[in-house]
């Protein structure tokens, strides 16, 4: 029977300098990120580690999942947690997949960690993304985190209250999109408007606003299709929140989805609201965070900023518009290509299979290959604003210093008759890194 091996750090350190290593970190995305509930502790994970956390070994398609991430049987894989019995279970995974060479570290908590002379890494601004128990300590009155602040805790939805009434995280209240966002241009909504609407939901300046939505299975063939994908729709909420002025903008990771894995409590009452009257600050208080069409024009004639697609390869092409309400097929010229995945509802290739956010190495990666880079100012778009603002939060959480939505994307450009666009597959492919989505 084979066996895998323990290995000491100082083992760990030479196996890092072969390229055939693979290090895999098994312990949550969240953890992974930055945060950890062993407070004093340096946050993230060793520096070059993988992201496999062990909750997705109980998925069928898990093997599928490790060769993704370029974890093949010939490479040597190195297990670590700081639960001993996780790094064992994943492990015996890789045993049972036919992988040889299979080691665990178990000295991350006492030797790695402690010790800051060995390399750490993590995301940037993993506070703003946050994991439920986080959100869980927030509602109950027990996180130092907001302590003495305001929280509202908001589930996101577009024109579909039963996502919320069917189920939600208890004290949260209902936000439809459409408070922030004009159904005639999907633009964010005027600073006035925006400001009465955060006002009705009880957000100020100061305020901590949590976001979370519920991934309900989008049907292209509804009319609506966008009312089942609350978890983009939430991460949409915290852009315009965000451009607002509102200081404190959370999102948790994974969304409702998260929670109920935790086997956390689920509310049916609908909370009522809390009114505010003053905001506290001019909308909006930072303009910079929304590109118009305008500079939209000037980015793809920039050496120093770029105009990036987040929609699927059938949009990108001309196939199909991505929507029941856009007549017009086709590309911007000269947008970069960032593939969401299949369509205009899902983010697959922004998110991992249970919906947190993808391991940020994987997006930088994509990125660097199609040209997407932290020194340019970087718009991200698709064909209403929704994927383009979850591109957009990616890359403010991985510390990129100037980027922002193109709020018009594809619907505005296309109405604009004088300007250009393209259909078909381009000269050159383009670079993303990911495979294509069809």
């Amino acid at each position: 029977m084979r066996k895998y091996h323990t290995i000491s750090t100082q083992a760990l350190l030479l196996a890092l300098k072969d390229t055939n290593t693979r290090l895999i970190d098994v312990r949550s995305t969240d953890a992974y990120n930055g945060w950890t509930l062993m407070g004093g502790h340096r946050p993230g994970h060793i520096k070059g580690a993988r992201c496999l956390p062990v909750k997705w070994t109980s998925y069928i398609d898990w093997i599928e999942i490790v060769r993704s991430k370029d974890i093949l049987p010939e490479n040597e894989v190195i297990i670590y947690s700081d639960k001993y019995e996780e790094s064992e279970r994943v492990a015996a995974m890789f045993l049972a997949a036919g992988y040889d060479q299979v080691s665990i570290y178990n000295n991350f908590c006492t030797s790695w960690l402690p010790n800051d002379a060995l390399p750490m890494d993590f995301l940037p601004r993993f506070r703003q993304l946050v994991p439920s128990w986080w959100v869980k300590s927030a509602i109950e009155g027990n996180n130092p985190d907001v302590a003495n602040k305001k929280v509202v805790l908001v589930q996101a939805h577009y024109r579909n209250p039963n996502a919320y009434l069917s189920g939600h995280i208890p004290g949260a209240i209902a936000m439809d999109t459409l408070a922030l966002e004009s159904p005639e241009t999907w633009n964010r909504r005027s600073p006035e408007e925006i400001e009465a609407a955060l006002l009705e939901h009880g957000i100020t300046a100061d305020t901590v606003v949590i976001l979370y939505g519920k991934y309900m299975f989008p049907d292209n063939d509804d009319p609506f299709p966008g009312s089942a994908a609350g978890d983009i729709g939430a991460i949409r909420c915290a852009f315009i929140m965000m451009y607002a002025g509102v200081k404190d903008v959370r999102v948790l990771n994974g969304g409702y989805q998260a929670w109920f894995d935790a086997g956390y409590d689920i509310d049916t009452t609908d909370e009522p609201k809390q009114p505010e009257t003053d905001f506290g600050a001019n909308i909006p208080a930072f303009p910079s965070l929304a590109v118009d069409l305008d500079e939209a024009k000037s980015l793809l004639n920039s050496e120093n900023g770029e105009l990036i697609c987040v929609r699927s390869w059938p949009e990108y092409i001309g196939e199909v518009s991505g929507y029941n309400y856009i007549e017009k097929k086709g590309r911007i010229p000269g947008a970069i290509f960032g593939n969401c995945g299949s369509d205009a509802y899902h983010m697959e290739n922004y998110r991992n299979v249970d919906h947190t956010m993808r391991e940020y190495h994987e997006t930088q990666a994509f990125w660097n290959a199609a040209g997407i880079t932290p020194d340019k100012r970087l718009a991200f778009y698709c064909g209403t604003g929704w994927r383009g603002s979850e591109a957009f939060f990616n890359a403010w959480l991985m510390g990129y210093p100037d980027v922002a939505v193109f709020d018009g994307g594809w619907f505005e450009w296309s109405n604009h008759p004088e300007n250009p666009y393209e259909t078909g597959i381009p000269e050159a492919r383009p670079a993303s890194g990911l495979k294509i989505t069809v």
